[in-house]
């Protein structure tokens, strides 16, 4: 039985990511047997890891989706984006972060962005809308 995973994925560390994307409903059995031998022979290898991937979330999609509109540079006013940082330090509602800073309708676009970048986030499984808790992106120390 021959199986050749959908991708591979050299990660900053330098392991590898193999991942097979399949819609859960059309994993049958011989698939699962597949997959299985596939993520035993990425343990073996050691520095190798398995993710079966399944379709996407249809809210997380929307979000992303809507953000992706407002992911182009041109939507990051600079002042408008410190004061967004600076608002969202502790986490609050989008639309309270948002009215603390300007008029929503010209703050709106940086803070999209913004949230685009990862510099804001939120749970992208719960709808985006003016009452979605944002917060101030971890930062990584290491």
């Amino acid at each position: 039985m021959s199986h050749t995973p959908d991708y591979f994925a050299r990660l900053d560390d330098g392991s590898g990511l193999v991942v097979d994307v399949r819609p859960a409903d059309r994993v049958g059995p011989e698939d699962a047997v597949k997959f299985s031998g596939t993520e035993a022979m990425c343990q073996e290898m050691g520095c190798w890891s398995f993710a079966l991937v399944h379709e996407p979330d249809p809210v997380e999609m929307a979000n992303v989706r809507w953000l992706s509109g407002y992911r182009h540079p041109r939507n990051r006013v600079g002042d408008v984006a410190r004061r967004l940082m600076d608002a969202f330090d502790d986490p609050r509602l989008l639309i309270d972060g948002a009215q603390a800073v300007g008029d929503p309708l010209s703050v709106l676009p940086t803070l999209y962005h913004l949230l685009w970048c990862g510099d804001l986030s939120l749970d992208l499984a719960v709808p985006l809308g003016d009452g979605s808790m944002i917060g101030c992106a971890a930062v990584s120390h290491g």
